[in-house]
């Protein structure tokens, strides 16, 4: 919902979509608390929160809502229909036990980078990214690759919709320094983030490409700083997810 209604909206979905995100963001809540965050009235929020339940969207018990387990199973649904994710699972695998570290792998929807996948390695550091959690393109590593892989165009186009706000104070939120940044992404082939992201987590991500040469993804690999340094995270790193992936990009071009 982002705070505002968007042009030509039909109100009562509106509504509806916002009461889903409260749900989501404060895990759960009564009706009265539902009706205060969204903006409506108490009669308003029940029938909203009735029909999602008939619909099991919503469970409730002991008066609170909550959001029900349809969701998974239509997340599930649309991360099926992506053509790459089940393919480059196994890939990720190993690219998580040779490296030890967390790896994700990112797509871009409507301007946004959106995680469908990830894997922990043996030393991988917990951090916030959830399957299905939207960020934008700008705060990571894998974001990076694929906005510097994009057309130049649409690039500047993503940043135009939807700017580029700070995550970390590493965050890079200049315009000229962004693609200043891009055009080296495209040159070398990867891209960096330190802290960009999460604060103490620097990372390498990388574009995939699909049989057009087209960027359909990017894969991160992120660890705390300590780890991240000197020729591993300069050249050794780098080099090996270069490599991964183009094999991976190879098998499904002629597969």
């Amino acid at each position: 919902m982002g705070g505002h209604e968007s042009p030509g909206a039909v109100k009562s979905v509106e509504t509806l979509l916002a009461i889903v995100e409260t749900l989501q963001e404060h895990d759960g809540g009564r009706v009265v608390d539902v009706a205060d965050r969204v903006g409506v009235s108490k009669s308003t929020a029940h029938r909203h929160l009735s029909t999602l339940r008939a619909h099991r969207l919503v469970t409730k018990r002991d008066g609170v809502y909550q959001l029900g387990f349809r969701f998974l199973d239509i997340g599930g649904y649309v991360r099926e229909q992506n053509p790459v994710y089940k393919r480059i699972k196994p890939t990720l695998r190993d690219i998580a036990e040779e490296t030890g570290e967390f790896v994700g792998f990112l797509v871009e929807q409507d301007g946004l980078g959106v995680y469908l996948y990830s894997e922990m390695g043996s030393e991988g550091v917990q951090n916030d990214v959830r399957i299905g959690r939207h960020v934008h393109l700008h705060q990571s590593a894998a974001g990076k690759a694929i906005l510097g892989f994009l057309p130049r165009e649409r690039a500047r186009a993503i940043v135009d919709d939807h700017g580029l706000p700070a995550r970390t104070p590493e965050t890079v939120t200049d315009r000229e320094t962004l693609f200043e940044e891009l055009d080296g992404v495209r040159e070398r082939g990867y891209a960096y983030a330190r802290g960009d992201h999460t604060e103490g987590l620097w990372a390498v991500g990388v574009p995939v490409h699909d049989q057009d040469d087209d960027v359909v993804g990017g894969i991160v690999v992120a660890g705390p700083t300590h780890r991240m340094r000197g020729e591993w995270f300069d050249e050794s790193l780098p080099d090996y997810l270069k490599g991964t992936v183009k094999e991976f990009e190879l098998n499904i071009s002629f597969s």
